[in-house]
């Protein structure tokens, strides 16, 4: 199989080795205030709908994270078509800036107090349809940045950099919906992406590493379907990422409605779970990061400890112990879903990579408009707790 004979067994690499590349330091300084921005963005928009423009409703949470998610299969296959026929670098400071708009009219809207809630999910299906287009282009530009030989590596300090941004993001809009309300969260969010874009404009293009742009030949949408089925391993892990990100990674609706509904929690309580859950994936990311090469025995065993993570927080009775119980969570999600990324970009033609990337997102995000409204509905039928349950069943299946 393509990805066993690229994973073989070796020494562990420098951890930072990605960061002695100008471009890669650049992009990743840029990216993380982005970043923290965002999860801020992610924190208030949750508890703008559960709070404000609903009465705790989990399934309107679980209608937004749909519309938001939705266009990765949606918009698919032309994404990754977009990803690896277009210039990455042109296309990102296209998407970034679409981002930033659509956070600041969100953010306006909510500061004079015009918001209702279709208005967030209109808001939320362009985002999703921005962000569809965005992140094939954005997985695939590190590949630009670094050489294959530091991709692994490139890939878990982003996973390390978004983890760590996860643990300041939401703590700090916990604060800020508490201080000046959940407005200011977006408007700030807003204004981050002034960051990333500038690091776009900042790097060396001639130190670049320029991506086999695909021709415009008939066929070159479905070709990524084609070349994941001819990959038995591919195709392995398309179907574990399925199970896990249709029914497991909907974080949202787990933490929000356990923070709200059983432990009784404000908007700061909610910021801060799911900064702790933080804690996990940034542990994941570091030593994912510290390996050479990323092994395929890695998938069963994060997808396992997945699913025995969700069980213990489903039947943990207070704050502090569900908060341990997302730290484990937190490892075992990264560890999954990247090597699942990193696996699937190396074992993968460079000239394909946008295609197969993308419909890694597509099943792997774009199914949530599937999992996300009937996990907010066991939430508001049978309780969190048995929400939680639908996550752990996820994992097991996965196995």
């Amino acid at each position: 199989m393509a990805i066993h004979r690229l994973v073989r067994d070796g020494m562990a690499k420098d951890t930072f080795s990605s960061l002695r590349v100008f471009n890669y330091r650049v992009w990743t300084a840029g990216s993380f205030v982005s970043n923290v921005g965002t999860w801020m963005q992610r924190t208030a928009q949750d508890w703008l709908v559960l709070t404000e423009l609903t009465h705790h409703s989990a399934t309107a949470v679980g209608v937004v994270m749909g519309l938001q998610t939705g266009p990765q299969l949606l918009l698919l296959p032309w994404t990754g078509y977009a990803a690896d026929r277009f210039d990455r670098r042109k296309l990102l400071i296209v998407t970034q800036a679409a981002s930033g708009i659509l956070a600041l009219v969100l953010g306006l809207l909510v500061v004079t107090g015009l918001v209702q809630l279709w208005h967030v999910y209109v808001l939320a299906f362009l985002s999703g349809c921005v962000n569809a287009v965005d992140m094939p282009a954005r997985q695939t530009f590190v590949s630009d940045l670094v050489g294959d030989d530091d991709l692994s590596n490139a890939v878990a300090l982003n996973s390390t950099s978004m983890n760590v941004a996860l643990m300041i993001g939401p703590a700090v809009a916990g604060i800020v919906i508490a201080a000046v309300g959940s407005g200011w969260a977006f408007l700030i969010n807003a204004s981050s992406f002034a960051a990333v874009l500038a690091s776009l404009c900042s790097l060396r293009k001639s130190e670049l590493r320029p991506n086999i742009r695909t021709g415009r030949v008939r066929g070159n949408l479905v070709e990524g379907f084609r070349y994941v089925g001819s990959q038995p391993d591919l195709k392995a892990i398309l179907w574990m990422l399925f199970l896990i990100g249709t029914f497991g990674l909907n974080f949202p609706i787990f933490i929000s409605t356990m923070s709200v509904k059983v432990f009784k929690g404000g908007a700061d309580q909610y910021g801060l779970l799911t900064s702790v859950m933080a804690i996990g994936t940034l542990a994941g990311a570091l030593l994912a990061a510290g390996r050479e090469k990323p092994r395929f025995v890695l998938l069963p065993v994060g997808a396992a400890i997945f699913g025995i993570g969700f069980a213990l927080a489903a039947i943990m009775p207070n704050v502090w112990l569900f908060g341990t119980a997302l730290v484990i969570i937190g490892i075992s999600t990264l560890t999954f879903t990247n090597s699942t990324s990193s696996l699937m970009l190396l074992s993968t033609e460079p000239v394909m990579r946008g295609r197969v990337m993308a419909l890694r997102l597509a099943i792997g995000v774009g199914a949530t408009p599937v999992g996300a409204p009937l996990v907010g509905w066991v939430a508001d039928t049978f309780g969190p707790r048995w929400a939680l349950s639908v996550g752990a069943a996820s994992g097991f299946a996965a196995v």
